[in-house]
């Protein structure tokens, strides 16, 4: 999409930054990576009263020009550097209106950048509300930008900022609130002139972060590197002095600007409730029922809608198998491609579910409480506060919880996290573990309103937390550094969820879920069908005149349909491969099928519905199509008689599925982020073992 003008989104965490973005792109978005690097890239594009069409970029939350993460020095690389492709034409910068004396910090820095800027001075109704008075043309006029009040959360104000962006200057305006040049002058002058900068406050930047400046050549940053030494050019001392002259301006601006009504001193209402919801015992009580209530609805929720598409996959298959010619394409479309797509489908309310509860937590500011009171824990297994973010993130999906890491500034902290992370439960493993747990648990509620298959899902999520803070302990002592990890968090107000943004984030996870697992599922339902509809030399054949001698005309019609396919497919290339794996597998109580579902997922741990559904799909009957679940409910041991799916098999397979690496992108993530294949090879390694140890004790335990 061409746009006519780029606009960067800056500010502090927990200003509203990404709530406005979400305000001025709505569904017209998308994520990627910034160029070079894997930290993620949301862009979108709004359309201006103009009719100009606005490419929006979020960049990441930054309090300073002086970044102590990865993700913050994203913020500079792309405002700083004209060579960037992402490089905008105006900056917005973000303001909280009830904590301007912090964020007005990363303003002053941006703006001395001399990019056309504007303020959205954001919150305006929590500012009342504290009866903070703004003098709006005050604070514009002193800082020389358009500013315009706005409330990103109640779309208050967004048809203003958009009319400011229209009519924004291409020329920056603001005025100066230092005199940068006095901190280095001749530093800066001699940086301004070696390197062809113009702007003073990019040049003394540049002596502040040359060695990590990757547009600069490296011949650029040794000769940064030589002025520093010739005028003996203190960075810390520097910044040291540029913050103060900062906050002195700040002080100034605030006190011409800005007017607070002083009342009797009362505790606020996000403290009061802070008392409750992070108390060191009732706390995690309360965060232990937040998560049975999710899990209880979970499966509660989603069953009518689950059972309506199940029903309408069921219905397709049969159909299509009625009215399409008979043939090799039409078993590949209906029972490889069909029915590999609806082992994920049926999903889509539980994975909704899941994930509007979380994005909930997330916007009334409790995920922030949670991450503040498992610091204490994470610490006693040496691990980071931070650590937290990215284990909570888990739940959804590893590959950006890894990525979440960059801000641990500690290596160990970060590495130990990186290991330990794809333990958590994600969203992939939801399907897998509500499909099994269906199979064995029986859908009752004990003490009146617990759900047993809930509490059986809230027991896997608890698990894989358990797990994943038992390992970090032990590697606390295999990993060796003597970095000392910190923990700096700031808790957001509580506030009413944004509704929209709730959905929002359903509609977008539930897609992203089945396009990301659709197109895996798609190829290897495919590649599974073919392998499983065809076999080596004239194995088919000879089954076939098998079963068309005398002694096999009593049975009934249907009993041999079944008789013959069941023998096609251990006969088939899928069946023989099962067959080469199922003495490693059979002590974990699994069968030659279950064994190619294991081998397929560690593409994706969700392939494992599909390829059960394409398995039996390509056993069964085309005169009675049958859902996933009910066909493995049905399935018997050929030797036995018994279920193939009982208690134990299904726990096995569960702890299994706890434990193991499925999943390629999480290995191509871990390898992007230490850029060393020993770290992925090592945590695929110490994962497949720990699978395999607890699915054949959890095999043996409950046989």
């Amino acid at each position: 999409m061409k746009a006519d003008i780029r606009i960067a989104l800056v500010g502090n965490p927990n200003t509203g930054k990404s709530t406005l973005f979400n305000v001025l792109t709505g569904l017209n978005q998308k994520i990627g990576n910034f160029p070079g690097v894997t930290v993620d890239k949301k862009v979108g594009y709004c359309t201006l009263p103009d009719g100009r069409m606005a490419e929006v970029i979020d960049l990441p939350g930054a309090y300073s020009l002086y970044p102590k993460s990865r993700d913050e020095a994203i913020v500079f690389s792309v405002l700083a550097d004209r060579s960037n492709e992402l490089n905008p034409d105006l900056v917005i910068v973000i303001l909280d209106a009830t904590n301007l004396k912090r964020n007005l910090l990363l303003y002053t820095q941006v703006a001395d950048l001399k990019i056309p800027v504007i303020i959205a001075l954001n919150m305006m109704d929590m500012a009342k509300k504290a009866d903070i008075t703004i003098d709006v043309d005050a604070f514009a006029e002193k800082l020389g930008v358009p500013v315009v009040p706005i409330s990103a959360r109640k779309t208050e104000g967004i048809d203003k900022l958009k009319e400011a962006i229209a009519f924004a200057n291409k020329i920056a305006l603001q005025q100066d609130s230092i005199d940068v040049e006095a901190l280095a002058p001749q530093l800066i002058a001699d940086i301004k002139k070696e390197i062809a900068v113009a702007n003073p406050y990019f040049a003394l930047q540049l002596a502040h972060q040359h060695e990590t400046l990757e547009f600069l050549s490296s011949e650029q940053s040794d000769r940064i590197e030589e002025l520093e030494k010739e005028h003996a050019f203190h960075s810390q001392k520097a910044q040291g002095a540029e913050t103060m002259a900062r906050y002195n301006f700040i002080n100034d601006l605030l006190y011409d600007t800005v007017t607070k009504k002083v009342t009797a001193e009362e505790e606020s209402i996000s403290n009061r409730i802070d008392k409750v919801l992070t108390h060191k015992v009732f706390g995690f009580v309360i965060f232990f029922g937040i998560l049975l209530f999710i899990f209880q609805s979970i499966f509660a929720w989603s069953a009518y809608p689950m059972g309506l598409i199940a029903d309408a996959f069921v219905w397709l298959q049969s159909n299509l198998h009625q009215y399409l010619p008979v043939g090799p394409l039409t078993n590949l479309l209906v029972d490889g491609v069909i029915a590999g797509l609806s082992g994920v489908m049926v999903f889509i309310p539980q994975i909704a579910i899941l994930f509007g509860l979380i994005s909930i937590l997330e916007d009334t500011g409790y995920m922030s409480r949670v991450t503040f009171m498992m610091d204490k824990i994470m610490r006693k297994v040496g691990l980071n506060g931070k650590s937290v973010v990215p284990l909570i993130g888990g739940f959804a999906c590893a590959v950006p919880s890894i990525m979440s890491t960059r801000t641990i500034e500690s290596w160990k902290d970060r590495m130990i996290t990186i290991m330990v992370t794809p333990l958590v439960t994600c969203s992939a493993r939801l399907p897998v573990y509500t499909l099994l747990i269906s199979l064995v648990v029986p859908n009752k509620n004990v003490w009146w309103i617990f759900n047993m298959q809930g509490l059986a899902l809230t027991a896997m999520y608890l698990f894989s937390l358990v797990s994943a803070v038992v390992v970090a302990w032990v590697m606390k002592y295999i990993l060796k550094s003597r970095e000392r990890g910190y923990f700096i968090m700031e808790l957001p107000v509580y506030r009413t969820p944004r509704w929209g943004n709730v959905l929002h984030s359903m509609w977008d996870r539930s897609k992203t879920f089945v396009f990301q697992a659709g197109k895996v599922i798609i190829a290897v339902s495919v590649i599974l069908w073919v392998l499983a509809s065809f076999g080596p030399g004239g194995r088919f054949s000879k089954i076939d005149d098998k079963y068309r001698q005398t002694s096999y005309q009593k049975v009934a019609p249907d009993s041999l349909k079944r008789m013959i396919a069941s023998q096609k497919l251990e006969n088939s290339y899928a069946g023989m491969l099962g067959h080469v794996i199922e003495p490693v597998i059979k002590p974990l109580g699994f069968d030659w099928k279950i064994g190619i579902a294991l081998i397929t997922s560690f593409a994706a741990r969700e392939v494992f519905v599909g390829t059960m559904a394409t398995m039996y799909s390509v056993n069964g009957s085309a005169e009675k199509m049958e859902s996933v679940q009910q066909k493995m409910r049905e399935a018997r041991n050929p030797d036995t008689g018994e279920p193939v799916f009982t208690l134990a098999v299904a726990m096995s397979l569960m702890m299994f599925y706890a434990f193991a690496m499925q999943c390629a992108s999480t290995v191509a993530v871990v390898y992007r982020e230490t850029k060393d294949w020993r770290w992925p090879a090592a945590q695929f390694a110490y994962m497949t073992v720990l699978a395999y140890v607890a699915s054949f004790i959890t095999f043996h335990v409950l046989k």
